[in-house]
């Protein structure tokens, strides 16, 4: 919560915007630079270095039609919400990005980054430049990112993309998919984009919920499971949840799954939505599937909730509200803390695979029931993104049952 509070300090507060997702965003013609990783302050000079007069004209005199950024993984999130670059994939294309052959540099920093980057680079013109102390990669150019150097170190990292451009070698394969996709919500444009520039308010919110028009909101966040096809559980969760009028909201690589699925896009709302989600999309123009930004932004999901609970008529605390979580592709550790965070802010959450924990009956039975009674959330664990769909919504509807809400709208 303190990094994305800072991090709206120093970048600015995202907006609603258009952009593009998929291998498609990678420019044949252009310089291409792939982002990757974690720490806005590379990516957010990296997009700065970039239009820069000195290097565009650079790179038109290497035969490229300009310089083109791109991101992978978390990064691609933090530049897309706040500058509407495009997102060249999630944590599972990060190599096939670089095997397309048109990427002339990627720039990592820590998290994330599979190793294997280095050897992969090697068989085609790619360089791999890993700019953090803490995650030096044998193999790979190592150039030390700086605050105080920030956009000298950035524009270094633009200009040897650049040089490498004439390099390219062998045949260049670029998939042509690339979807359309609205990002860059947050709990404060919510105000908003609800109740107008004059009258900023959750009200319709609650009160979609409390009336049945809506069941109540989801968030499904976190990484790619290399032991999943790729995408294949964030994907059928959310259209399984948005289909029984459940509003969705996502960060991290699991936004940028359903933004490849086409789930961030006011469309998909008429195409997948329930009649009661549809009637709420099309009244306020968003998608059913809202972006609230990287996997660090999760927060953003909580501060909402708060500003739910504070608007009124849905219980006195975030554990009462007709909400649920889930990360169904998990894998990292950070994972691990960030669910804890929710389940002890009072979010049932619901994790595809279970911690290694399932030896230990007593820790198991703790985490999975007698923890609820304590902090007011607790986990379930279940592989098939469907049966987890419904889990969340059971418990959605034990909590209006609990609140004496009427009965869903459109059930």
């Amino acid at each position: 919560m303190i990094a994305t509070e800072l991090q709206d300090i120093l970048f600015g507060t995202p907006n609603p915007l258009r952009a593009k997702v998929n291998l498609g965003v990678l420019n044949p013609r252009a310089v291409n630079i792939v982002v990757h990783g974690h720490e806005p302050t590379l990516s957010e000079m990296v997009v700065l270095a970039a239009q820069d007069p000195e290097l565009q004209r650079l790179a038109r005199a290497k035969g490229a039609d300009g310089i083109n950024i791109a991101g992978i993984c978390c990064t691609a999130n933090e530049i897309l919400m706040r500058h509407g670059i495009p997102v060249a994939g999630n944590f599972l294309h990060q190599e096939l990005a670089v095997m397309t052959g048109a990427v002339d540099l990627m720039v990592v920093d820590v998290q994330c980054i599979m190793p294997a980057l280095a050897d992969l680079v090697r068989h085609l013109h790619t360089l791999l430049v890993t700019t953090s102390p803490k995650a030096k990669i044998p193999g790979a150019e190592h150039l030390e990112f700086a605050e105080e150097h920030a956009l000298e170190v950035a524009k270094e990292i633009v200009r040897m993309g650049i040089e490498n451009f004439s390099r390219r070698n062998g045949k260049i394969y670029i998939p042509k998919e690339a979807m359309d996709l609205i990002a860059g919500f947050t709990a404060e444009s919510v105000f908003y984009f609800l109740g107008g520039r004059l009258r900023a308010t959750y009200r319709p919110l609650n009160d979609a919920i409390i009336d049945g028009r809506l069941r109540g909101i989801a968030g499904i966040v976190g990484c790619n499971n290399p032991k999943i096809t790729q995408d294949f559980a964030h994907v059928e969760m959310a259209k399984e949840l948005i289909k029984n009028d459940v509003l969705v909201v996502t960060t991290g690589c699991a936004a940028i799954a359903d933004a490849k699925a086409g789930l961030l896009r006011p469309e998909a709302a008429f195409d997948l939505a329930g009649k009661g989600l549809q009637e709420i999309c099309e009244a306020v123009g968003i998608p059913p599937v809202l972006h609230l930004g990287s996997c660090i932004d999760n927060s953003r999901i909580l501060i909402a909730l708060a500003n739910i609970v504070q608007e009124g008529g849905l219980g006195e605390d975030i554990s009462e509200i007709p909400a649920a979580g889930a990360a169904p592709e998990w894998m990292s550790e950070k994972a691990v803390a960030i669910a804890f965070y929710f389940v002890a802010s009072g979010v049932f959450t619901v994790l595809g695979n279970p911690f290694p924990i399932e030896a230990s009956e007593n820790l198991t039975r703790f985490l999975t029931e007698e923890v609820e009674k304590l902090v007011g959330g607790k986990f379930a664990f279940e592989p098939d993104p469907i049966k987890a769909a419904h889990l969340m919504l059971e418990h959605i509807e034990r909590k209006r049952h609990a609140l004496k809400l009427p009965a869903p709208m459109y059930a």
